[in-house]
């Protein structure tokens, strides 16, 4: 069976996700910090037929990250699409939003290590093995401000950003190799409890995409907008 890993899975998007995925075949391995919020997930998916495991890690802290996917990889036999979706949905600490005029270093900085560095060390983990097979899908997440910028989200746009930058790059520097990187850009707000009158969309609506650049490769990106 091919296999998904989600870094920050959670009930929303993740879940969603790995619903999809689930759906074509694939097991699943669900990443994030809170054991047993996967745990949750995975009897979730387990109670629809999908076969998910749950391997806990901090994407601040890279070795356990390296180490969960690592992990994943001898559970499963392989990591056939990787999914990076981290979002600090609870405080994380030293993350903060600054507007533009407001970026520093010290502001910055943890949304780099959280946004872009987390997903490089990712990457690093499966793309030697996907290389080896000539086979892969490298998906990487984040908000619409990383093509479109948000004042309120100056420091996290510009993290965001970089990332987008790596991955349509680093999709030029795979080509021919039949592995695949893409960028998804989620501009509306995820579920029903946004600001009123703002876009908005299900994690089922935003979750076909992902199945959609694994299916169709000439695509470096993808942005979701209501």
């Amino acid at each position: 069976m091919p296999t998904l890993a989600i870094v920050g899975a959670g009930p929303g998007m993740g879940l969603a996700i790995a619903r999809t995925f689930g759906s074509h075949g694939f097991d699943v391995a669900l990443i994030a910090r809170t054991r047993q919020k996967l745990e949750t997930l995975v009897a979730q998916l387990g109670q629809e037929g999908i076969t998910a495991a749950a391997f806990p890690a901090d994407v601040l802290d890279r070795p356990s990250l390296v180490d969960a996917l690592e992990a994943a990889e001898a559970h499963f036999g392989g990591i056939d699409v990787l999914e990076y979706s981290p979002a600090p949905h609870s405080p994380v600490p030293g993350i903060t939003l600054a507007a533009p005029s407001e970026v520093t270093v010290d502001n910055l900085q943890p949304m780099i290590e959280y946004g872009f560095y987390g997903a490089v060390a990712a990457a690093r983990v499966v793309l030697p093995a996907m290389r080896a097979a000539g086979a892969g899908t490298l998906l990487f997440t984040t908000g619409g401000g990383s093509v479109d910028p948000v004042p309120m989200f100056g420091n996290a746009n510009a993290a965001q950003a970089a990332l987008r930058n790596w991955v349509i790059n680093l999709n030029k520097e795979l080509a021919g190799s039949g592995v695949h990187a893409a960028h998804v850009a989620i501009n509306v707000w995820i579920g029903e409890d946004g600001p009123e009158g703002g876009p908005r969309a299900t994690p089922e609506q935003i979750a076909s995409l992902y199945w959609d650049l694994h299916e169709h490769r000439e695509r470096s990106e993808a942005v979701f907008n209501a």
